[in-house]
């Protein structure tokens, strides 16, 4: 999930800094950066982590910015900051996440921030004007690393890029931002992921089997129809399953809801899969939407209860995809057209949509290697 940051300046009078620690608080912000002389005004005002410069009293210790070290790495040619290893190393020993802070004015400090941030837990990343930002290049060279990117904005828009550059977007942005409502755009941007490619597959088997155990997924967020999660037995394919948005004659519409299948199964999230038998309370999951569109949502809580299950098959080129489902009315696919399909309905030749992606996982991430699943 990307983080959002927010810069508490301390140039702020304090009720200017006390609006934008509650906005931060209050619109679901992940970390503040603050200076540390307002780190007791922060604690006061509520509980979210904290990222101080050039100090390790808060969660997360800023080196980089306004000081210069003397540490050992070489630096490019033509510059004059230097890089305190030694803090880094320091700040990493007392148990503290790490964020080198660099200001981008050429070539050579984008070359530099790559070097540096391959030591770090974060590198922030700020163009001169807050525009002007190589992130293809940083995203690229720190490719293969566990530094998260976060790329220093000051608009809504800026924001946007930062999220979509090269596809899968820089880790977090740092807003230096004081406007309530254009936190809350970013906050509200950063709920929704992209796309994905979602094609019309044809039902070639159902068919009913034994009791089981089943999960359904109460989030903490409204869904309408064609909209749902992906999941399936195997890495290689995931349909989509409606949420419970569609009133029956059964029972009332409950459009928080998922009825997602079999504990055994993927769900697809967005870098991973876990198993819907990992879920619980505080999860995260993803949501799509019959035309791929993606947002993220917390999970309520997960239920896990015997229940009739059916199997689901379709084909895709002779590969096969396959998904177990509560066989109830409540439950649905999404069909091609966008509508959705009940399990009490369902029939070989119908075309249901589902994501179709390259089979292999270990420990839910994607990987290259020969893997058959039947």
């Amino acid at each position: 999930m990307k983080e959002i940051w927010i810069e508490i300046d301390g140039r702020l009078d304090e009720e200017a800094k006390k609006e934008l620690i509650i906005d931060g608080l209050e619109l679901g912000a992940d970390v503040i950066a603050i200076e540390k002389e307002d780190l007791a005004l922060s604690s006061k005002l509520g509980d979210i982590k904290r990222a101080t410069y050039n100090d390790t009293s808060g969660d997360i210790t800023i080196i980089g910015r306004g000081g210069e070290g003397d540490g050992t790495i070489p630096l490019p040619k033509g510059l004059n900051e230097s890089v305190d290893l030694k803090s880094v190393r320091e700040a990493k020993e007392r148990g503290k996440g790490v964020s080198y802070y660099v200001l981008l004015k050429s070539k050579e400090h984008e070359k530099f921030s790559i070097e540096i941030g391959k030591f770090c837990d974060y590198l922030i990343v700020i163009g001169e004007d807050w525009k002007i930002v190589p992130a293809e290049n940083i995203i690229a060279g720190l490719q293969g690393s566990n530094t998260k990117i976060i790329m220093g904005v000051d608009g809504v828009d800026d924001a946007k890029v930062a999220f979509e550059t090269m596809e899968r977007g820089v880790d977090g942005v740092l807003l230096h931002m004081t406007g309530r409502d254009e936190i809350k755009d970013v906050i509200d941007m950063r709920a929704s992921s992209g796309t994905l490619e979602l094609k019309p597959v044809k039902v070639s088997l159902v068919e009913n089997v034994s009791l089981g155990d089943r999960v359904c997924i109460d989030t903490c967020t409204m869904m309408r129809e064609g909209e749902g999660m992906l999941v399936g037995s195997f890495s290689s394919g995931f349909f989509l399953v409606q949420a419970e948005s569609k009133e029956s004659e059964y029972a009332a519409s409950r459009p928080f809801r998922v009825n997602a299948g079999a504990v055994h199964s993927y769900i697809l999230g967005e870098e991973k899969t876990n198993y819907l038998s990992e879920l619980c309370g505080g999860s995260d999951v993803l949501i799509v939407n019959s035309k791929g569109e993606m947002r993220r949502s917390a999970v309520g809580r997960a239920k896990i209860e015997k229940r009739p299950l059916i199997l689901i098959e379709a084909k895709i080129n002779e590969e096969k995809i396959q998904v177990i489902l509560q066989n109830a009315e409540t439950v649905n696919l999404v069909g091609a057209d966008g509508k959705p399909i009940s399990m009490a309905e369902i029939k070989e030749g119908d075309e249901v949509l589902a994501y179709v992606g390259k089979g292999g996982r270990h420990f839910g991430v994607s990987i290259d290697e020969t893997i058959i699943e039947r």
